[in-house]
């Protein structure tokens, strides 16, 4: 089964965290036991797991994703070129196991969706597999 996750952004780089959206998708399931697939299918954005308790964190990997990339000559002219870098190196998917109906994060973790061209309206893709 697969869901569509809609993230709007407001800023070029942005994080947004989703956990929220992601678990009505499992509890929309009725999935109990297997493994959840989130998937962005953007080349200029991403996914991550990470503390979501403080948002200071956010605002910190928000600030070193703008510091990474400044200054390199990419050849790429559409001038979003350090987006498409940022991109891979977070990744574009993400597996969490589910047990009797509930993602399996850590206590302080969260899924984050990374926006690296903003602002857009994108989507992220939920896929649920029973195992």
């Amino acid at each position: 089964m697969r869901q569509q996750i809609r993230v709007s952004t407001s800023r070029r780089i942005e994080l947004k965290e989703i956990t929220k959206e992601i678990d009505q998708a499992v509890a929309a399931s009725k999935l109990t036991q297997g493994i959840c697939v989130v998937f962005c299918p953007h080349t200029t954005a991403g996914v991550i797991i990470n503390e979501h308790a403080d948002p200071d964190v956010r605002l910190d990997l928000e600030r070193a994703f703008e510091k990474l990339v400044p200054g390199v000559p990419f050849a790429h002219a559409e001038g979003n070129s350090p987006a498409h870098f940022l991109s891979s190196v977070v990744g574009a998917s993400l597996l969490i196991p589910v047990n009797e109906g509930r993602l399996q994060l850590g206590t302080w973790q969260g899924v984050f969706f990374c926006e690296f061209d903003g602002p857009r309206t994108r989507q992220v893709w939920v896929q649920l597999m029973e195992g």
